[in-house]
């Protein structure tokens, strides 16, 4: 099995409604993103691309790339960062972790992982989202996990769930049948920094 998913650029609207439905799920703390919907044209929200009258607006949302060949877990020197050989998802395991950050090095993709300096804090003085969510620690990396414990249930990631476009899909990438599978099989798609070699399980349909 090999988890990944599929983002439809043609439907994301950049409604960060994914954002939020992580952040929720997984109670995580302030100041701190699993998943952004960035802009093609400019670091800023919502900043088109080209010059007018010529500009066009594209969103992509960002987070871990789950890849195959895993950058961050080659560097890891306690195993802390390690992909699941039964699901393909690149787990972080905080109790591991020793806050040397050269997962964080490694990573080709910007921002996608991030460091607890203090004590997480909350918006809240209780946690949200699933009871079984990893419990969020001081000077550990942590990142998005595809909602692994909603996985471990036979469930889809969160930010699946609260995407009003539907423009997000998950499945079994090695299952030629699969909804994510026959997408990029009959659309064309993107993949972020494919000359890095890491092999991301994350498609963007254009």
């Amino acid at each position: 099995m090999h988890y990944g998913m599929v983002i439809d650029t043609k439907r994301c609207v950049g409604c960060n409604a994914c954002t939020v439905a992580c952040k929720m799920a997984n109670n995580v703390p302030q100041d701190i993103f699993w998943t952004r919907a960035l802009t093609d044209g400019g670091d800023m929200m919502d900043t088109p691309a080209g010059e007018f009258p010529d500009i066009s607006m594209r969103y992509i949302t960002v987070s871990c790339q789950h890849c195959e060949n895993p950058a961050c877990a080659k560097v890891c020197p306690v195993g802390a960062t390690y992909k699941d050989p039964e699901t393909g998802v690149v787990r972080q395991d905080y109790d591991k972790c020793i806050g040397c950050r050269m997962c964080m090095s490694a990573c080709p993709y910007t921002g996608v992982r991030s460091f607890n300096w203090e004590e997480p804090r909350y918006p809240m003085d209780f946690a949200l989202g699933d009871a079984d969510a990893p419990k969020h620690q001081k000077h550990v990396v942590e990142k998005c996990i595809f909602c692994y414990q909603r996985l471990a249930r036979g469930e889809t990631p969160a930010c699946m769930d609260l995407c009003p476009a539907r423009a997000r899909h998950f499945g079994d990438l090695d299952d030629p049948n699969s909804e994510v599978s026959q997408l990029i099989k009959e659309r064309s798609y993107e993949q972020l920094l494919p000359s890095e070699g890491t092999k991301p399980s994350v498609y963007y349909l254009v």
